[in-house]
């Protein structure tokens, strides 16, 4: 691979997770030097760093739903680059909801699926955008997903929520240019366990419905969102599907 992220300061929250780890391979690979965002595993962290090409990565705490972590994490970052050129967004949580049960989505799980797919992402953009400011050519990445439009997803609530997380990418696009670019990319089903209970046999059976018959691995998220940063230098405040069709 040439190397076109030669050195550039990548920020990956939610960085030891399905997305954020191949997201974080993926980035070193193309000679980015990373910041792995992480919630609560830090061994399973660090043993990422281990894995990544490259060298000068680090592993960070930060909880999305916590500004007060998200300040700490954003000078620590400071501290060690005084600078950050990439934010990928690839932290969030979901509580699965039938969409006709709606009694059974109660106001603690809305209240959290709001908090860490769009308020605690907002809190994150937020903090890091004076960094990218000081790249001149930064880009935010949200990872977001095709329920924002499409109507089906873990429950209304998820839904409501990326389609939010969208309308932030729109917003931030116009509101932090020309400095950064700010993308959404939408994955479908993604083979990884970030749904609770979702089996292997529902995500094969969903990818088997695809008009290209096939379910997105996170290497082809991690693929699309490389592409994003490094092959679109003109593209700002739009969402890009990664679902095989799904959403058709």
């Amino acid at each position: 691979m040439v190397k076109k992220l030669q050195d550039k300061i990548a920020v990956v929250v939610g960085g030891s997770g399905g997305i954020g780890s191949a997201t974080c391979q993926k980035l070193a690979a193309a000679g980015a030097t990373l910041v792995v965002g992480y919630r609560s595993n830090r061994e399973k962290a660090e043993a990422l760093l281990r894995r990544l090409p490259g060298s000068g990565h680090i592993a960070l705490q930060v909880s999305v739903i916590d500004s007060a972590s998200i300040t700490a994490f954003q000078s620590e970052i400071a501290r060690h680059f005084g600078r950050a050129d990439i934010l990928v967004n690839a932290a969030g949580t979901t509580t699965p909801v039938p969409h006709h049960n709606l009694d059974g989505l109660t106001d603690e799980i809305i209240d959290e699926v709001f908090a860490s797919n769009w308020r605690g992402v907002f809190a994150t953009i937020r903090a890091i955008a004076p960094l990218l400011k000081e790249s001149g050519k930064g880009v935010i990445i949200n990872v977001s997903s095709i329920a924002a439009y499409k109507g089906f997803g873990s429950s209304v609530a998820y839904c409501g929520a990326k389609a939010a997380l969208d309308s932030m990418s729109h917003t931030l696009g116009l509101a932090l240019a020309p400095e950064i670019r700010v993308l959404s990319v939408s994955p479908g089903m993604v083979a990884t366990a970030f749904v609770p209970g979702r089996s292997a046999a529902e995500i094969h059976k969903a990818g088997t419905a695809t008009p290209l018959g096939l379910v997105a691995q996170p290497e082809d998220v991690a693929d699309t969102i490389y592409a994003a940063i490094a092959h679109m230098p003109l593209s700002t405040g739009i969402r890009i599907p990664v679902d095989a069709g799904r959403a058709l």
